[in-house]
């Protein structure tokens, strides 16, 4: 009897080794196939991009891309800034934010689009919000609108100098992205 007994642990023991065996060649012929599921190289890059600030000058404007979105980062000046602070919330069409690094509910003023202590430079995602269009604003010769902003010529969208739709048919301010000083001159966007 004692023979039958080890015959049965043995026999535990190949198959417990037999199912680990094929656990692991389960694992190594399915990891390629997870991985590839994974974002490449190219994707992850566009996910965020850094953005040196040092040669736009005040008052002058850029456009770079981000996630194959154009993003308009304005170096404002003093009396643009006065003029985006000045504005009382109650008077906008679109009273929240739309600032990706706030609360959703945070109200439209001039401090929670721009970042603290940087008021002057204001980022924002470049598309009109009625209809997807790119705005007019960011070359010194472009068609500002009434406020001194933006103006789609699409279909007459007016954007203040903090991004705020003010008149026309966008239902809401330009969009505010994800966005971090990493130091005076430099920012990160993503």
């Amino acid at each position: 009897m004692s023979s039958h007994a080890e015959e049965s642990n043995r026999r535990d023991f190949l198959v417990i080794a037999a199912n680990a065996f094929a656990g692991v060649g389960a694992a190594v012929t399915l990891w390629p196939f997870i991985q590839q599921m994974n974002p490449d190289k190219s994707a992850l890059a566009l996910a965020s991009t850094e953005v040196d600030l040092s040669p736009v000058k005040e008052g002058q404007a850029i456009t770079v891309m981000w996630r194959g979105k154009p993003v308009f980062i304005r170096n404002r000046t003093a009396d643009e800034v006065k003029s985006a602070q000045d504005v009382p919330v109650k008077e906008l069409p679109d009273d929240v934010a739309r600032n990706e690094n706030l609360a959703a509910d945070a109200p439209a003023t001039d401090q929670n689009r721009t970042a603290k202590g940087h008021e002057n430079w204001l980022v924002v995602i470049g598309i009109c919000t009625h209809l997807g269009c790119i705005p007019k604003g960011q070359a010194l010769g472009d068609a500002k609108g009434d406020y001194g902003g933006w103006f789609c010529p699409c279909h007459g969208s007016h954007y203040d100098t903090a991004a705020r739709i003010r008149k026309g048919p966008a239902p809401r301010n330009l969009d505010v992205p994800p966005f971090a000083f990493i130091s005076d001159t430099k920012i990160k966007i993503g």
